[in-house]
């Protein structure tokens, strides 16, 4: 069984992490506090995050220069980022925070379902790229008869591989009615990646077979 995903929870106030907890509480993840952008660096070098809502007013590192210390990291660098402030914030802050690179911007409050919601979409899109990966690492070792005990039998794995690459792309269009419900245009670009990635292992596949 997989490992949960896990979310990056960053906010200085312990009542607004109580909060976000309380919300996400029907998802199928793992949420991690950080109550400052120092912790949510320091949490981010020993755990791999699905999504990060990051607080953009917080004393000392703030939202925007969490995020582009994140986003120097080449191993954090791609970590979707939603950020998260009061509805008087400054008029420039969308501005910045998406120069900042995140994928999205909510006011609070907030609503939960629209939270939720997207937090869900990136959390199947993360699960779906980890699922995506361990079948291109299986198809190389089968192919490549790495795996321990391994003798290279095409005929035999074949069907078993293609199996497992048609339950990925049932999913992904799981994934993309979800996306579409949602009418978000952040998810675009994770989306697109994922389509890319799915129809490159298919024409390896089908080139194989």
């Amino acid at each position: 069984m997989p490992d949960r995903a896990k979310i990056l929870l960053v906010d200085d106030r312990e009542e607004n992490l109580i909060a976000l907890e309380a919300i996400l509480s029907s998802l199928d993840l793992v949420p991690i506090r950080a109550r400052s952008g120092e912790e949510a660096l320091k949490a981010l070098l020993s755990t791999e995050f699905a999504l990060i809502l990051l607080d953009v007013r917080m004393p000392g590192m703030d939202g925007f220069e969490t995020a582009a210390h994140i986003k120097r990291r080449e191993r954090t660098r791609n970590i979707p980022i939603i950020f998260l402030t009061v509805v008087d914030s400054a008029p420039d802050y969308a501005f910045r925070g998406y120069a900042a690179g995140a994928v999205d911007y909510l006011t609070k409050p907030f609503d939960p379902w629209v939270l939720r919601a997207k937090v869900s979409v990136f959390v199947e899109l993360y699960n779906m790229n980890r699922r995506l990966s361990e079948q291109a690492a299986l198809l190389r070792e089968r192919l490549s008869g790495e795996l321990p005990g391994d003798t290279i039998d095409h005929a035999a794995i074949l069907p078993e591989l293609s199996r497992r690459l048609t339950a990925v792309e049932d999913e992904l269009t799981r994934v993309r009615e979800l996306a579409h419900k949602s009418n978000d245009p952040a998810l675009t670009i994770p989306l697109t990646d994922l389509d890319d990635r799915v129809a490159h292992l298919r024409a390896g596949f089908d080139a194989l077979s």
